[in-house]
């Protein structure tokens, strides 16, 4: 065998030696503009944050921010084929706050998440559900509609459950931006250390799913 074969032939065989470096973890948010860092530098938006949460905590991870400022869970329905590349291996749902300020009728809010967590499953996606929770000036007879909607989607469907995005921040001055609704760069980071632990358990199933 001719020595410049050999030389070919031995350098394959390294190659092949090598492990292949495993391609990061890619997570797409999917939201509204809670999402999508509304009134925020884009470094204190809460896909930016979380993201370096988590490589700080030694996860080779990318947060695709496909948040939409004024989304409705019916938007994100429509939207979620393309928004949702087929690069992703798994998906956070953080939708619903704008149908409750709205009003929109609850079995609306239910229906469309209810197909999007279904389209999701058929791709065979692991999904974290981030619910949210009515206002309390919309009544309690809306709350009592609106309030089980995410952890019943989450049962039937079987996806991770998040029970409130904003906890720790809804209703808190100090770490809301001056409408009194969107979280501010602090608000954001409580929002990212509550959260972390349940983004840590999708990419465990996001990881085991590959």
């Amino acid at each position: 065998m001719p020595i410049q074969t050999l030389a070919v032939f031995a350098i394959g065989l390294l190659l092949a030696a090598v492990p292949a470096r495993a391609e990061p973890v890619r997570i797409v948010a999917l939201g509204d503009s809670l999402t999508a860092g509304y009134g925020l530098e884009p470094a204190e938006s809460f896909t930016v944050q979380l993201e370096k949460a988590l490589k700080a905590r030694g996860h080779d991870i990318v947060i695709v921010n496909a948040g939409v400022s004024g989304d409705t869970s019916s938007d994100g329905a429509a939207r979620v084929d393309w928004s949702i590349g087929e690069d992703a291996d798994a998906v956070i749902v953080e939708l619903g706050a704008n149908d409750a300020l709205r009003g929109v009728d609850p079995a609306i809010t239910r229906d469309s998440l209810d197909g999007l967590l279904a389209r999701l499953g058929e791709r065979g996606l692991p999904v974290l559900l981030a619910g949210m929770l009515a206002p309390p000036n919309l009544g309690a007879d809306y709350g009592a509609r609106f309030n089980p909607i995410y952890p019943e989607l989450a049962a039937k469907h079987g996806t991770l459950f998040y029970p409130f995005f904003l906890d720790g921040v809804a209703a808190e001055a100090r770490l809301n931006q001056p409408d009194g609704i969107h979280p501010n760069a602090e608000g954001v980071a409580i929002i990212v250390e509550r959260i972390v632990p349940s983004v840590e358990a999708l990419i465990a199933a996001a990881t085991a799913a590959r």
